[in-house]
């Protein structure tokens, strides 16, 4: 009897700590330092709601694959079946679930803002400064070109397109990128305040613009056509995710295509956030994130994200000036590609400072731009790189 008992004792996980290839000081198991991070990450996401829809699935899945000898991302041997989210992570790593969750994303986009004000594409391109600024960082800290671009584009504030690009030029990263990547997208109403605050006053804070024109439906319905044939014959490496944003898109626009637009924007979009963010949290096991190369990552990818921001947000003053005082500096930091955190954020600080005042669908031009800015930034890494 003591024999089964000892046997069972040992097959625990509580057993398996001891047996950790990642021990801290060397005494504390890693995976017991990832548990902590992936209570955090549930913490913030479900107590102080940062974006629960991606917190609370990465967050599990890193709890679960930290597990020792739980096996979820154990890859087939032989005979033997894998890990369940090993299955899962295969759509991540051959780049599947990212163009399907900008089919969903487009769905679900407005671009009536971008049309509207087409100016709003220079503050979508002046927010991609993050992703080439780091990514001339990364390369002379060390990291390859490869691995510099994949380390850049976390600058974009675009998970699915951080995962697209990394799966193609430099898939060892894709772990500290993807955790990177939607960890940031998930802090946008923390980081991007004290950045816009810093970079702007609190009379240009308080402008209040001009309402945007009516867009008409036939607008609406060509322009997702245009951009797909335009884009799609000067960077052909961009179609897999921009024409999936903008197949969704004109599914919503066509008003005859209802039924696969609520697919894509609902029961499309729910499914693959669970197995995108599941699959993304397991890659997070002690013995691949807690090494020095992911914490330079994940530093990088803060410092892509910031740069960016003040890049939309130093070209809003810019134009602010050329317009004459009428377009407020706020919507520049909404260029990044957090649909539609980063626009929200831009009418909550406006709002402080001004209670009249009204930008998020100002902000929203910029917003869906930096979506499609960043899907190209990541082509055209993938043309000269890849």
């Amino acid at each position: 009897m003591w024999q089964n008992i000892l046997e069972f004792l040992q097959s625990t996980g509580f057993a398996g700590f001891a047996d950790s290839t990642m021990m801290i000081g060397g005494f504390i198991p890693g995976e017991l330092i990832m548990l902590l991070v992936a209570l955090l990450l549930l913490y913030l996401g479900i107590a102080k709601k940062f974006e629960p829809l991606l917190l609370v699935p990465i967050g599990f899945g890193m709890l679960l694959v930290n597990l020792p000898l739980g096996g979820i991302m154990t890859p087939p041997v032989g005979k033997d079946t894998a890990g369940l989210v090993w299955y899962l992570y295969q759509g991540v790593k051959l780049g599947i679930y990212p163009p399907l969750i900008f089919m969903g994303v487009g769905s679900m986009t407005d671009f009536g803002p971008l049309i509207a004000n087409p100016k709003s594409l220079l503050l979508g391109a002046a927010a991609q400064l993050g992703i080439f600024v780091t990514f001339i960082g990364a390369n002379f800290m060390g990291f390859e070109m490869k691995a510099a671009a994949s380390i850049g584009i976390i600058g974009g504030a675009d998970g699915p397109t951080a995962i697209y690009l990394t799966s193609k030029l430099y898939p060892d990263l894709l772990p500290a990128i993807a955790i990177a990547a939607y960890s940031y997208m998930a802090l946008v109403p923390i980081i991007q305040p004290p950045i816009m605050k810093l970079l702007t006053t609190k009379k240009e804070r308080m402008i209040v613009m001009d309402q945007l024109r009516d867009v008409s439906k036939t607008e609406k319905i060509i322009f997702p056509i245009v951009v797909t044939i335009l884009c799609g014959l000067l960077l052909p490496s961009a179609v897999p995710l921009l024409g999936s944003l903008m197949l969704g898109n004109l599914f919503r626009e066509t008003g005859v295509t209802a039924r696969l637009s609520d697919t894509a924007q609902n029961a499309l979009i729910n499914i693959l956030t669970i197995f995108l963010g599941v699959a993304v949290g397991a890659t997070a096991s002690a013995d691949k994130f807690l090494q020095l190369e992911t914490l330079k990552i994940i530093g990088l990818g803060l410092a892509a994200f910031s740069v960016g921001t003040a890049g939309g947000i130093l070209l809003g003053k810019l134009m602010n000036v050329l317009s004459g005082g009428k377009i407020n500096p706020l919507i520049g930091s909404a260029g990044v590609s957090a649909v539609p955190m980063a626009a929200r954020v831009s009418q909550v600080v406006g709002q402080k400072e001004n209670p009249g005042n009204f930008l998020l669908m100002h902000a929203m031009g910029p917003n869906v731009a930096g979506v499609i800015g960043s899907a190209i930034a990541a082509g055209v890494m993938i043309t000269f790189l890849g």
